[in-house]
């Protein structure tokens, strides 16, 4: 009797053993952590996405580490926004992503895209130091036309992080039928938090969305435009490029011209220079995060970063 027992227990153990295998979560690495979060929140309850730009680090300057070769490797999915944002990631998705389905979200259906500014404030100038271009700055002005002249901080606009994540859920669902409803639940849950937190962030800004500010650099503009807010221009074109003494004078007099209230730092990049734009004038400084710099990684950093640059802009321009 005890032997029977003991063999009624043991089959379904090992069918059961069988039925976790079959739904185990598919390797799936992404970007960075903008991107990471979307991915997180779909696949909650299936499993975790792997994350290569972690911590402070910015795709701008990213350098590929053996872990993240690794991971690049194993990967069943990989998800990026594109070579205009990560280029560092172009090459090595074609050797070490071979065989992994790799979704590029800037093609994600829907999306809005921007093109570059130019012109006043945030066009390049010509003067002689800021425009010795390492190596790295001339790879980095090549991608923008090889790639499209559009804006690649898309994710900073909830209906393009909306568009991505309808993209991420339908690539997930092909690569991991057997967890498709898991996903398709989770992201239907997504849209309705993506939804609310735009009239919240609409709600947050809109007192405050005439008054002009400058940025370090110009990663906003998916922002301004969902939220009709009013930037006078950027300290640096691009975050590669140390700004010259030109440049700095002529956003310091930008700042003083036009009454700019606020000028913005962001974590990752040097603040002393936000601190010589300001001297003289009434303008004070904050600090905003674009790609989550100094957030944790995890399903619910999107909504922390959003709020986050939202209540930054308010509470900086609503003081000024």
């Amino acid at each position: 009797m005890k032997l029977a027992m003991g063999l009624s227990l043991a089959i379904p153990a090992f069918l059961f053993a069988g039925s976790i295998q079959a739904t185990e979560a598919p390797v799936v690495v992404t970007s960075i952590k903008p991107i990471h979060s979307l991915v997180s929140a779909i696949m909650q309850g299936v499993g975790k996405p792997e994350l290569i730009v972690d911590g402070a680090a910015s795709p701008h300057t990213y350098n590929l580490k053996p872990s993240n070769a690794r991971a690049l490797q194993d990967a069943k999915v990989i998800f990026w926004v594109g070579p205009g944002l990560e280029a560092f990631l172009e090459k090595p998705l074609e050797s070490l992503g071979s065989d992994a389905t790799v979704a590029r979200l800037d093609d994600a259906p829907g999306l809005v895209k921007l093109p570059f500014r130019e012109g006043g404030a945030f066009e390049a100038h010509d003067d002689g130091d800021e425009h010795q271009h390492t190596e790295a700055d001339h790879d980095h002005d090549h991608d923008h036309r090889d790639h499209g002249a559009f804006d690649t901080h898309l994710w900073l606009d909830p209906m393009n992080a909306k568009a991505m994540a309808t993209e991420i859920t339908t690539t997930l669902v092909a690569a991991d039928p057997a967890n498709a409803l898991t996903y398709e639940a989770n992201a239907k849950a997504l849209d309705d938090k993506l939804d609310t937190l735009d009239k919240e962030i609409a709600a947050t800004v809109s007192p405050v969305k005439d008054k002009p500010f400058i940025v370090f650099h110009d990663a906003y503009q998916y922002f301004e435009h969902r939220y009709h807010i009013r930037v006078a221009g950027s300290i640096t074109v691009s975050p590669e490029t140390i700004p010259g003494a030109e440049r700095v004078s002529e956003i310091h007099k930008k700042v003083g011209d036009l009454g700019a209230t606020c000028v913005f730092a962001e974590p990752q990049f040097e603040p002393r220079l936000v601190d010589v734009v300001i001297e003289g004038t009434k303008a004070k400084s904050g600090v905003l995060d674009p790609e989550a710099a100094t957030l944790p990684a995890g399903p619910d950093l999107y909504f922390t970063l959003m709020r986050g640059i939202a209540d930054s802009m308010k509470n900086c321009l609503a003081s000024a």
